[in-house]
């Protein structure tokens, strides 16, 4: 496989790649996935997927941003 980002040669077992899997370039160091497996093609791996990741975590079991109760609760403590 070749780095889309340095065209550097990426040793990979291709038949073990899924979609979406991470890969790392050792030669530039670039986060990139699996675009298509047939036939494989790797991409720089973009922010948003990072992003979600973070989002995710700022949510609480209910799907409620944990930051923003906690911003309501001194909001009403400071009208008590």
């Amino acid at each position: 496989m070749i780095c889309p980002n340095c065209k550097a040669d990426i040793d990979l077992d291709e038949e073990e790649l899924d979609e979406g899997d991470p890969v790392t370039c050792d030669e530039c160091g670039a986060e990139l996935s699996v675009a298509s497996t047939n036939p494989v093609e790797l991409e720089v791996a973009t922010e948003d997927d990072e992003d979600e990741d973070e989002d995710e975590e700022d949510f609480d079991e209910d799907g409620e941003d944990e930051d923003e109760f906690e911003e309501e609760e001194e909001k009403d403590d400071e009208w008590s």
